[in-house]
């Protein structure tokens, strides 16, 4: 797999580095950054996927969550995605809105016209992102997890829900925790995935949770002060759904915090360290 490396910077002993590539499962050029500890001059390290939300790049994250430093310190290389297909060729909202169209993938395989050529999103983020990865980086495979923000915590969340064999811990920021309730979700799904809502539990985290066989770590972060609390993120669907399974989910109210970076970077020290244990333990 051709890949350009962009830009690389030192920190904290370590390299930020920045690289586009062709996709051939979203047909268009990408963009994905990584984070490699120190460590990772010793041999291969355990790896964390970073998606992020709504209007997001693969630089969001790099630049005002502060992560380096811990993850340095921790030895666990990150990976940070862009949130949909990029370039001229790749369909918009006819809108331009932010919530739908481009930066706004919602980490589902589109099956309907005009997106389902460009826009599938959990392929790439499954797939095509971490083969490319595996490749050309000393990132442990058989040492994974997953966390996002928003529409990120979204996909992070679903995305490990239907893979637990391959990811050992699953953490979230203030997530989108069930689509087909929240008018972000049926915007996107009802246009990426078609009328039919039955296909949408497929993406839905409160389904997704309920039906789970294999029970991974889940951290989710909610600021008490988020705007978006009541319309779109109802984290209460998600509790209430694993109180009723006895499923493993550790959920904090962060009181005065919002939906900004500024509350990623207030807590993400937490993620780090509450993955690395996890990605640490004998398997």
């Amino acid at each position: 797999m051709i890949m350009e490396k962009l830009a690389s910077n030192r920190i904290f002993g370590g390299e930020q580095c920045r690289y586009k590539h062709k996709s051939q499962t979203l047909s268009c050029e990408m963009h994905f950054s990584v984070y490699l500890p120190p460590q990772v001059q010793g041999g291969k390290q355990p790896v964390l996927y970073w998606l992020s939300g709504l209007t997001g790049t693969d630089e969001n994250f790099v630049i005002k969550a502060g992560a380096q430093r811990v993850a340095a310190e921790l030895g666990l290389i990150i990976v940070t995605a862009d949130t949909s297909p990029r370039g001229d060729e790749v369909p918009d909202d006819p809108d331009h809105d932010y919530d739908f169209g481009l930066g706004a993938g919602f980490y589902v395989n589109a099956t309907e016209e005009p997106w389902k050529e460009h826009y599938q999103m959990y392929d790439y983020i499954t797939k095509e992102l971490p083969a490319l990865i595996n490749a050309n980086f000393p990132a442990d495979e058989t040492r994974q997890s997953i966390f996002g923000h928003s529409m990120g915590g979204h996909g992070a969340l679903t995305i490990a829900l239907k893979n637990p064999d391959k990811y050992r811990s699953v953490s979230a920021f203030a997530p989108i925790v069930s689509p087909i309730k929240c008018p972000w979700g049926a915007k996107a799904f009802n246009q990426y995935l078609g009328e039919d809502m039955a296909p949408w539990k497929e993406y839905d985290s409160v389904y997704l949770l309920s039906q789970a066989k294999k029970h991974i770590p889940m951290l989710i972060d909610q600021g008490t002060e988020d705007e978006f609390l009541e319309n779109q993120l109802k984290p209460h669907l998600l509790l209430e759904v694993a109180d009723e399974v006895d499923y493993p989910l550790q959920y904090n109210d962060r009181e005065g915090y919002d939906h900004s970076y500024f509350f990623i970077a207030s807590f993400v020290e937490n993620h780090l360290r509450f993955h690395h244990k996890v990605l640490e333990e004998e398997s």
